[in-house]
């Protein structure tokens, strides 16, 4: 894992939880072992696996993860993306920072492949924009590749 998702997965997880999340400290059993299934409401373009696992190993280094889907994958609603079993504690904790890295990756990736797919034939290209949501610029731009665009520069 590079350094700047280390640093955002750091930084999200601050903001996220913060002194803990106590509704999971007073409701699930430190140890108790649980599974879960990302599961896609959508249809689309599937992206951010890889920096959903490396959020859940940033919790817990021991949570088992299995890929079902890859990253460019076109995905109907009901299919499963991956799943992970760990402490149900730990999974829930790493739960909306998931979910919200995936859904933003997904999107745009899924929106960048339409366009791709209007203009199939012609010499055009997509191009993604330096001027990203702040943080966020890896998993956008990251989310434009995976959709079939092209990056125009980083910074």
């Amino acid at each position: 894992m590079n350094r700047t998702i280390s640093a955002f997965i750091k930084n999200a997880i601050a903001e996220d939880i913060g002194n803990g999340d106590h509704t999971t400290f007073a409701c699930i059993p430190k140890n108790k072992i649980g599974k879960v299934k990302l599961i896609i409401k959508e249809n689309c373009v599937i992206a951010g696996i890889n920096e959903a696992i490396n959020v859940l190993k940033k919790f817990d280094n021991k949570i088992k993860t299995e890929p079902i889907k890859n990253d460019g994958d076109w995905c109907k609603k009901g299919e499963i993306a991956f799943i992970a079993v760990g402490k149900s504690y730990t999974l829930l904790q790493a739960e909306r920072l998931v979910l919200n890295i995936m859904q933003r990756m997904s999107g745009i990736a899924t929106q960048t492949s339409l366009y791709v797919k209007e203009l199939h034939g012609l010499k055009t290209k997509i191009l993604d924009t330096r001027k990203t949501t702040p943080g966020f610029r890896y998993f956008e731009k990251k989310a434009v590749k995976i959709g079939g665009g092209e990056n125009h520069r980083f910074g």
